[in-house]
């Protein structure tokens, strides 16, 4: 992992620890992040600072309590202080965290997609270059527009409701491991020692949606993502099991209104990113 900003990489702490806010002079700090190939997934971790992810290029997706985010190209996902999350973007992925004092913001206290403005995101790109050990008074007027800016964010993006139910956990967990397995309701029932109506039921009541639904919910995550990060139509389809690439391009089609190929997540600003 590479990490930019107006500090040197040696400077920074490792992102699965706490910031030291005490060492720049200022509520909120931005770093920029890029990834290698063999290192795309950040394990689970947590931050005293709430976190918002904003993807130039590529794609990341954050698990947190609650459910699966996608963050394609332009978009971010907001995780409050102290949630354990992990993190797995795209070879490609290049981002930028912005870190928060909880104390300084009105920012809400659970994880949510978040869309990004024009000016909100200029404005995160400039506090990912400026030096946060000594900010001068335009960049201490700049977190604040910035933090009252954050507190207006609509929400926005897909997410995948997910439950530490144990049984409904153990076939999120399977099929997020292997999302190409395309047991049946029954035969998940049966895996997990249940009726098939009880699981049905015990699906819609833990996830708000029906067993169908909520695979197609992140097969279409995974699909963006590995889409974003720059495979082919034909592997994806294979890697999420479908039997031809014509019923994967069918689902996804009706689902984002586009096909696989012609897919484009929002405006890529990779090259605003210098790592």
């Amino acid at each position: 992992m590479i990490f930019k900003s107006g500090q040197s990489a040696e400077a920074l702490p490792p992102c699965a620890q706490d910031i030291d806010f005490n060492r720049f002079g200022g509520p909120a700090m931005a770093l920029r992040v890029g990834f290698g190939d063999d290192d795309t997934k950040v394990p689970e971790h947590r931050h005293a600072q709430g976190q918002l992810i904003l993807a130039l290029h590529g794609a990341v997706t954050c698990t947190a309590v609650g459910g699966l985010w996608l963050v394609p190209s332009g978009s971010a996902v907001w995780i409050p202080g102290g949630v354990p999350h992990s993190n797995q973007a795209t070879h490609n992925a290049r981002l930028i965290y912005l870190f928060v004092e909880p104390s300084e913001s009105d920012l809400p206290p659970t994880c949510r997609s978040v869309s990004v403005s024009p000016m909100l995101r200029e404005m995160i790109l400039r506090l990912a270059d400026v030096d946060h050990a000594a900010p001068d008074e335009r960049t201490s007027r700049l977190m604040r527009v910035l933090l009252d800016e954050l507190a207006l964010m609509p929400n926005g993006g897909p997410v995948l409701p997910l439950t530490d139910h144990p049984k409904i956990a153990l076939i999120a967990a399977a099929l997020a491991a292997d999302p190409a397995d395309r047991r049946t309701l029954g035969e998940w029932a049966r895996h997990v020692a249940v009726s098939e109506r009880s699981l049905k039921r015990l699906m819609v009541k833990e996830t708000g949606l029906t067993f169908s639904h909520w695979r197609r919910q992140l097969h279409l995550i995974i699909a963006v993502r590995e889409l974003a990060g720059g495979a082919t139509v034909q592997k994806v389809s294979g890697d999420l099991g479908y039997e031809s690439v014509t019923a994967f391009i069918v689902m996804f089609k009706k689902a984002l209104g586009v096909t696989p190929s012609r897919y484009r997540p929002h405006a890529d600003l990779g090259s605003r990113q210098t790592a």
